[in-house]
C-alpha cells in the first residue's frame, strides 16, 4: 500500500450475523447540576430527552463522521443514563445493534459521545466545568472474532 493512501476495507466476502455493541462514558459535573437535571430546571428543557435523542441520530449518521465507516442498518440503538446518589457524575451507556457484516461499534461510541456532548450543551450555562471521560468500548459480539469484553 501506497503512503499515506486511505482504504475502506472490503468486506464483501464477509458473511451477514447478529451483531451488537455496548459503549460507555461519564460525564463529571457539580452536585448543584445534577439536582437541576433531576428537577427539570435546565433552561434548555428535558436534558436526558434531548442527549438520548442526539445520541440515537448520532448513531445513525456514523459513516458521515467516520470517513472509513461502512454503511451499516442499524436495528435498534439505545441510551441509558445512570445516576448514583452523590457520585457526581452521570453514566450514560449506549447500546448499537444490527445484523451486518462488519460491527456496530463505531455506532455505539459515537452515540455514547454525542449523548454526553448535549448533556454539556445542555447544562453549560449552569456549569462549565464539567468533564467528559472514559469513553470506551465495554462489549462486542458477533463477527469472526467473537466476543470482547471490557476489563473494568
Amino acid at each position: 500500500m501506497e503512503s499515506g493512501r486511505i482504504h475502506m476495507i472490503d468486506v464483501t466476502q464477509k458473511e451477514e450475523t447478529e451483531r451488537q455493541a455496548v459503549a460507555k462514558c461519564k460525564v463529571k459535573l457539580k452536585p448543584a447540576t445534577l439536582e437541576l437535571i433531576r428537577g427539570g430546571a435546565i433552561a434548555k428543557g428535558d436534558v436526558f430527552a434531548v442527549a438520548q435523542t442526539a445520541g440515537i441520530l448520532a448513531a445513525k449518521e456514523t459513516p458521515r463522521l467516520i470517513p472509513l465507516c461502512h454503511p451499516l442498518l442499524l436495528t435498534n440503538v439505545a441510551i441509558e443514563f445512570h445516576v448514583l446518589q452523590n457520585a457526581g457524575f452521570i453514566e450514560i451507556a449506549a447500546t448499537a445493534k444490527g445484523i451486518g457484516k462488519t460491527g456496530f461499534e463505531m455506532e455505539a461510541l459515537i452515540a455514547v459521545s454525542i449523548a454526553a456532548l448535549n448533556i454539556y450543551d445542555m447544562c453549560k450555562a449552569v456549569d462549565k466545568s464539567m468533564t467528559i471521560e472514559g469513553i470506551h468500548l465495554v462489549k462486542k459480539s458477533g463477527g469472526k472474532s467473537g466476543v470482547y469484553l471490557a476489563t473494568e
